[in-house]
């Protein structure tokens, strides 16, 4: 059997990648609400700390694909890429302070489904019968997996919209970010993109309580959610269908659905474990390799 080239490796490696980024990024609304500064602080010192980290992580890239080699475009991209991620943090952060802890993740991975329609819309693509049984099967599972604690009430409603808002952003992000990503490796892209977010963030954070007295969440939020997690996603993002991207995205409930039930004694009913059990189903099938078509002689 012959070895791997690093492309295939980078393939193979990419959607385990990408579920142990969407994991790490569950554990970020919890994170808000533990930090001791306003919503848009925690959103600044969530890419203003993560800058430094993801630099030096940047300088190991190889030449022809690190920092100098964005170009105007590659630092367009950045820039765009930078501004949504802001915009997706921004009015996430609120909406996790006005809605439950389940509806705030779930809510805004609604690009679960916005990039798939980008996928259909824009690029062309055609997705193949298990891949439309996937996204049903997701779509069921999430309906179940909210359960009791992400009912829509007139209580969450401006956090609920806050957080589908977020996800808009999000997809923007996701599509700027994968372009990028044809010019650049992994962490010089997210390095640009968090610095570029950090910087219009700053002003907004300053308008509430800025500076943290305990550095815990804080620093979580940028070494577990920013570097780790979205750096994950950012180097897996280049070799998946954005409808795997999407689904992928779907860990984050489930894992919320059990920070709720250890932090907060939202136990999980049959519903839940039910929904969860669907949107793992929805993963596989997603994976499956699509038929091959054989025409008639």
């Amino acid at each position: 059997m012959g070895s791997l080239n690093p492309s295939q490796t980078a393939g193979r490696l990419a959607f385990p990648a990408m579920l142990a980024g969407s994991a790490c990024l569950a554990f970020g609304p919890w994170l808000v609400r533990l930090a001791d500064v306003a919503p848009l602080a925690s959103a600044f010192w969530r890419q203003g700390l993560a800058v430094p980290f993801l630099l030096l992580l940047a300088l190991r890239a190889p030449a022809g694909r690190g920092l100098g080699a964005a170009g105007g475009r590659g630092l367009a991209l950045a820039l765009l890429a930078g501004l949504a991620f802001a915009a997706d943090l921004a009015v996430w952060h609120l909406g996790i302070m006005r809605t439950t802890l389940a509806n705030a993740t779930l809510l805004a991975n609604a690009a679960t489904f916005l990039l798939p329609l980008y996928g259909l819309v824009v690029l062309g693509q055609r997705l193949a019968r298990p891949q439309w049984w996937a996204l049903a099967t997701a779509a069921a599972g999430v309906a179940l997996l909210v359960g009791r604690s992400a009912e829509l009430s007139p209580r969450h409603l401006a956090g609920d919209l806050l957080c589908l808002a977020a996800a808009l952003f999000y997809t923007i992000y996701l599509i700027a970010i994968e372009r990028l990503r044809g010019r650049l490796e992994a962490f010089p892209a997210l390095a640009l993109a968090t610095a570029a977010s950090a910087l219009a963030l700053l002003p907004l954070a300053l308008a509430g309580r800025f500076w943290p007295h305990d550095w815990t969440p804080v620093l979580a939020l940028a070494i577990g959610s920013q570097v780790i997690g979205q750096g994950l996603i950012v180097y897996a993002v280049r070799h998946l269908s954005p409808l795997v991207v999407g689904l992928a995205l779907l860990v984050q409930p489930a894992i919320s659905a059990f920070i709720g039930a250890v932090r907060f004694g939202e136990v999980p009913g049959p519903a839940e474990l039910l929904g969860a059990g669907l949107v793992v189903a929805a993963l596989v099938v997603a994976r499956l390799p699509a038929r091959p078509r054989t025409d008639a002689p």
